[in-house]
């Protein structure tokens, strides 16, 4: 008995805030045997953490939704599912989609379109490198920087902490451990970078393994010949280091 079809689904979640335009690529879809549905999503929120149960092997995702976007919701969830974004006209986001050379569908779409798109789409899905999406992201937050928040991931709940609301950050080997309100959140992230992001009038790398939000700064005390600590507003001791004690003094 031969069998003609493809012997393997690939599994997808479809990430939109809009009912409408979830609906027609649901209908779209069915047309294509080897596509299962596994997931709907009509926020960002709700896309990590389906995509954290489900695994989806292929994400179909909006740009421009409330609360989190799509680029967003690609930085939480990391490396994963192959990827077709779904946007309204976006002249930025078009031209970074075509130097990372992932695919999308541009609003309005075809049925005919939307097959294209699926056939890259299966070739991905079978490759495991997915650097062009961490790519796409880290430019995306470049030209949108200073960070206006950061995103932390924990299982499949969303931190959201807005940067005015940040007390320092510490580098923790592979991590970076961000302090807010007395709560400490845990990202993936090298501090190199994400101080390349912040607001340089309000964060200050005053120590290889510290940026600090310099509106939370009490005082500056003397530690040892060439060392300060920084003695913030809720009692916290940071060193300071040479240099970061000049970029301080610049600033203050």
């Amino acid at each position: 008995m031969t069998n003609d079809g493809p012997t393997d689904k690939l599994r997808a979640v479809i990430v939109d805030d809009e009912d409408l335009a979830r609906a027609i690529l649901r209908e779209y879809l069915a047309a294509h045997a080897d596509i299962e549905i596994a997931g709907e999503c009509s926020n960002g929120f709700d896309a990590v953490k389906v995509v954290a149960e489900c695994r989806p092997d292929l994400l179909f995702l909006d740009i421009q939704m409330p609360k989190l976007n799509g680029f967003e919701v690609l930085e939480l969830i990391g490396p994963g599912p192959a990827v077709i974004f779904a946007t309204a006209y976006d002249q930025y986001a078009l031209r970074a989609f075509e130097i990372h050379a992932v695919d999308y569908l541009l609003k309005p779409f075809t049925a005919e379109r939307l097959g294209q798109a699926l056939e890259r789409a299966r070739e991905r899905a079978m490759q495991a490198d997915r650097e062009p999406i961490t790519e796409l992201v880290q430019d995306v937050r470049k030209h949108n920087k200073p960070l206006e928040r950061i995103l932390i991931r924990d299982g499949s709940r969303v931190h959201v902490i807005p940067a005015e609301k940040v007390d320092y950050i510490e580098a923790q080997d592979d991590y970076i451990c961000v302090k807010s309100g007395g709560k400490e959140h845990l990202k993936q992230e090298t501090l190199a970078n994400l101080e390349d992001l912040l607001d340089p009038a309000r964060f200050i790398r005053i120590h290889r393994s510290y940026i600090l939000n310099i509106e939370r700064l009490a005082k500056l005390e003397l530690y040892a010949k060439d060392s300060r600590v920084a003695i913030l507003q809720d009692g916290s001791r940071l060193p300071v280091s040479r240099s970061g004690y000049a970029r301080l003094k610049s600033l203050l």
